[in-house]
């Protein structure tokens, strides 16, 4: 059995497991029992009143966190002549095509985030059983699949995050990391929040945020109260 550390059995007996917290309190303790020596990635966590197996109760979308996510992110763009310079003047970390295609195949994936020009998307149609598992297939709806190149680079480089309903009926994932100031987590998980809100689909029924949690690396997670979350 293993034995829990003294750092984190401190940092649970700073949290009440019954309690919906506010946003700022949930903030505050996540960001207090963020004390490991590297700097920890803060992770939300939301629980939805949908049926995952229905495919109109699909829940996905594209928000732009308004202070990033707090690391590199390398962006891969699919794209030749004219668009494919257009992408490295924008700051892409690889562009190519058929090379960038065999890569890909080889399941070599140097990069977060892969953006391709419409005219190219048969190409890629084949690789996506390898893409989509790794939630990196280009679409549209994301503005992933697009010839304005360089806004989707940009968008992608400063805070472009993608969420997406898994088979548990939970949307989780990076929204900052423990040196963030309180305020710009806040204001990136109610970005991420807001996105979810707008992407309910209209199939959905009862109560559509059921709970909501936030924690960090190496510490507890910290519910919040989604009624005043949402509210």
């Amino acid at each position: 059995m293993s034995t829990m550390t003294k750092r984190l059995r401190q940092a649970n007996e700073r949290i009440d497991r019954e309690k919906l917290y506010s946003l700022d309190e949930a903030v505050g303790l996540v960001k207090a029992n963020a004390t490991a020596k590297f700097d920890e990635t803060i992770e939300l966590a939301i629980n939805l009143g949908v049926d995952s197996r229905q495919a109109d109760q699909n829940v996905r979308g594209v928000v732009l966190l308004p202070h990033g996510i707090g690391k590199y992110v390398r962006v891969a763009v699919f794209a030749r002549d004219a668009k494919a310079e257009e992408a490295k003047a924008a700051g892409a970390d690889i562009v190519g095509a058929e090379a960038l295609a065999e890569q890909i195949q080889a399941k070599k994936f140097n990069f977060d985030r892969l953006i391709a020009t419409p005219n190219l998307m048969p190409m890629l149609g084949r690789l996506g059983k390898i893409l989509g598992p790794r939630s990196l297939m280009p679409n549209p709806k994301y503005g992933t699949v697009t010839n304005d190149i360089t806004q989707a680079v940009k968008d992608a480089k400063h805070g472009q995050v993608l969420f997406k309903l898994d088979k548990s009926g939970i949307i989780h994932g990076r929204i900052a990391v423990a040196s963030f100031a309180e305020e710009a987590i806040s204001d990136n998980l109610k970005a991420v929040v807001t996105g979810v809100i707008k992407a309910k689909p209209s199939a959905a029924k009862g109560t559509y945020i059921k709970r909501v949690a936030i924690s960090s690396t190496m510490g507890p997670g910290v519910k919040l109260d989604p009624v005043e979350l949402t509210a």
